[in-house]
């Protein structure tokens, strides 16, 4: 949806910038001028002791001195909360007591529907919550009171009881004026085709609403009072509102405690409700759970949005184990520099629920000081078995490590996991061998000479050393002084000359990953001058990047354009143009990064298979690699086939000129 750069400018005059941040920081006393509006607090982006972050609200913006980060309003709830842009701008709308533009009709009928679930949602919490203080609400209140939670926290996580009938909640919902649709599209009653009189799906359980990140209740945990009831636990069904994958129990609580001292700056996801609710009733605030699953990718992504390192915490028996091996898996593809997680292990038999209820705190604590690195969950996985006593055993433990980090999408973040798991490998295997001595080309047994081996591998690290000095001095990691590709140039170009695309394809622009340095530097600044959501005009544009030293580099940029003939990234092109250009241009650019990436994975497989033997894997890894190459191939020529067309059009026109 898109914003009138007016209404945006009216939402941040109503609201004071240190009203949106002061809910998610601490502002420092001593710094600090409040009546000059002029605010400083440790900077919720970065982990540090002494305040650097600044926000002004004659201004509306805000800046860490420390870690650079900058925006406004809506820039804040988006890179801090996770919220989409809409979503910033309904929030900050909200707090204004404004109403948004409406959109057009069939849009806005859209979110009438769901403001009307939200509704229905929020009533039914209401009533779960009362009945559960009602006279059949009293065995679940028995069972919270056992399970050690007070009044406070039964009233902070809105606790509640569904009482066991077909048609109560149905009926309350009805006489409150809900219509049918409308409870059923809630999940709040089982319907179908097959079933002639929909009936309530929660009945006889306590109730645990799950909020959306506006904390709004979106969905519910219900857990059974009855022991004879098969499911345990049940979740809402899949809704308008609610997609189970996407979502963590208590995340929107668990960001704003990220920054207090007792988080330690980060978020810890456990099993279960109960695990997170007893959590917080001792102290931990930043934790949070999947919903009844095994945490998915989009999940994950929601923890890395929240803190850059999360901590995944899971039991110590065998199914913990298990299920963090699993986890190990789902990180590794989503590995960037400075993005990672943390592994906790609890002690065995113990939940974190029965550890804070039962010892306080301070063992879980103990626990998340304890967790280990995601190399160390990689390195103890793929050595669990112990046993590597042949030169196969050892191969085979060698071609493991390097499939697991294959899996690794980022290069930088690969390599060095590619360097770590041969430096772990070399010392594990060396300390497994015989000491004091070799065997000889006969067989016979040697003398060793251990300070030789330590120099062989202090050269070979030396040689490593130099290699990367080397990498470094390359025209490779040099290249962001080198003109961009064709293709490159044409999607910068066009979001210079039409930055509306900013706001129009906003996901598509910002996830785009250069790979010249200077373009990479170029886009990232005009994001942060379009970050408020109000899209500048092309003058503004150029002379915001012109003042950031990048005026030779646009006009390069333009030349280039000019040669290959992409004339919907030009300024006399219509924005429907060059937003068309623009998305084919970039699923082309897409396509081409995923082909290099597999090509180069091929290749790395199939030295691995030639080194270790396997002659059957090979050929079948040549043929997928021959595929990939021809249409990579395919992909670049066409590509250079627009650049030569484009050049030689240059030469005519100039000809003709003369």
């Amino acid at each position: 949806m898109r914003f009138d750069s007016a209404f945006l400018d009216e939402l941040r005059d109503r609201v004071p910038i240190s009203d949106v941040i002061g809910k998610r920081v601490a502002w420092d006393k001593r710094k600090t001028n409040v009546s000059r509006g002029d605010w400083w607090a440790c900077c919720p982006f970065h982990g540090e002791k002494t305040p650097s972050f600044h926000c002004e609200d004659r201004k509306g913006r805000y800046h860490c001195f420390g870690c650079g980060v900058s925006g406004d309003h809506f820039r804040f709830l988006t890179e801090l909360d996770g919220l989409s842009f809409p979503e910033a701008v309904r929030y900050v709308a909200d707090m204004a007591g404004v109403a948004l533009p409406a959109p057009d009709p069939r849009a806005a009928q859209r979110e009438k529907e769901r403001a009307t679930l939200i509704d229905v949602l929020e009533m039914a919490t209401r009533f779960f919550q009362d009945r559960l203080q009602a006279s059949d609400g009293a065995k679940a209140r028995a069972y919270l009171r056992d399970r050690g939670l007070s009044g406070r926290t039964i009233e902070t996580f809105r606790l509640g009881y569904a009482p066991d009938g077909r048609n109560i909640l149905k009926e309350f919902l009805a006489s409150k004026g809900a219509e049918k649709q409308q409870i059923e599209a809630c999940g709040l009653v089982v319907h179908g085709p097959d079933i002639a009189v929909s009936y309530d799906r929660f009945r006889d359980r306590i109730m645990f609403p799950i909020l959306s990140a506006r904390e709004r209740v979106i969905a519910y945990g219900g857990r059974a009072m009855s022991a004879d009831i098969p499911a345990k636990y049940i979740n809402s069904n899949e809704t308008e509102l609610f997609h189970k994958g996407r979502v963590l129990y208590n995340l929107a609580r668990a960001r704003r405690a990220v920054q207090g001292a007792d988080g330690a700056g980060t978020v810890v996801a456990v099993e279960g409700y109960m695990d997170v609710i007893a959590l917080h009733q001792a102290g931990i605030e930043n934790a949070v759970a999947p919903l009844g699953t095994a945490l998915t990718e989009d999940q994950l992504e929601l923890l890395w949005r929240a803190t850059p390192e999360p901590v995944l915490c899971f039991d110590g028996d065998d199914a913990g184990t298990r299920a963090a091996y699993r986890a190990v898996d789902l990180a590794l593809a989503g590995l960037r520099p400075g993005r990672s997680v943390r592994f906790a292990l609890l002690p065995q038999g113990k939940d974190p629920d029965d550890l804070v209820r039962e010892e306080g705190r301070a063992p879980f604590d103990a626990v998340l000081k304890a967790a280990r690195p995601l190399a160390d969950m990689v390195w103890m996985r793929e050595t669990a078995s112990g046993v590597f006593d042949t030169p196969e055993k050892r191969a085979a433990l060698e071609a493991a490590f390097g499939k697991v980090t294959a899996v690794i999408g980022d290069e930088t973040v690969r390599r060095h996991y590619a360097q770590d798991m041969r430096d772990r490998l070399a010392a594990f295997l060396d300390s497994n061998r015989p000491t004091g001595g070799t065997y000889g080309k006969g067989g016979g047994f040697q003398g060793g000479d251990r300070r030789r081996q330590a120099a062989g591998r202090g050269a070979k690290a030396d040689r490593r050393i130099a290699m990367t000095n080397l990498l470094a001095r390359s025209t490779m990691v040099r290249g962001q002084s080198e003109l961009p590709t064709p293709r490159e140039s044409m999607l910068a170009l066009t979001v210079i000359n039409h930055p509306e695309l900013l706001i129009a394809e906003f996901d598509e622009v910002s996830a785009i990953e250069f790979e010249n340095r200077q373009l990479a530097i170029l886009l990232e600044q005009l994001l942060d001058l379009c970050a408020g959501g109000a899209s500048p005009d092309r003058e503004a544009a150029l002379q915001h990047l012109s003042g950031g030293g990048h005026e030779d580099f646009i006009a390069r940029l333009k030349q280039q354009i000019r040669y290959t003939r992409d004339w919907t990234a030009s300024e006399e092109a219509a924005f429907e143009d060059a937003r068309e250009g623009f998305i084919q241009a970039l699923a082309l650019y897409k396509r081409g990064r995923a082909l290099k990436q597999q090509k180069n994975e091929l290749e790395r497989d199939i030295a691995e298979a030639t080194e270790s033997g396997d002659g059957e894997a090979v050929p079948k890894l040549m043929q997928s690699l021959q595929s990939v190459q021809m249409e990579y191939n395919r992909l670049e020529r066409q590509e250079a086939i627009v650049e030569g067309f484009g050049v030689l059009s240059g030469r005519v026109r100039g000809a003709a000129g003369k």
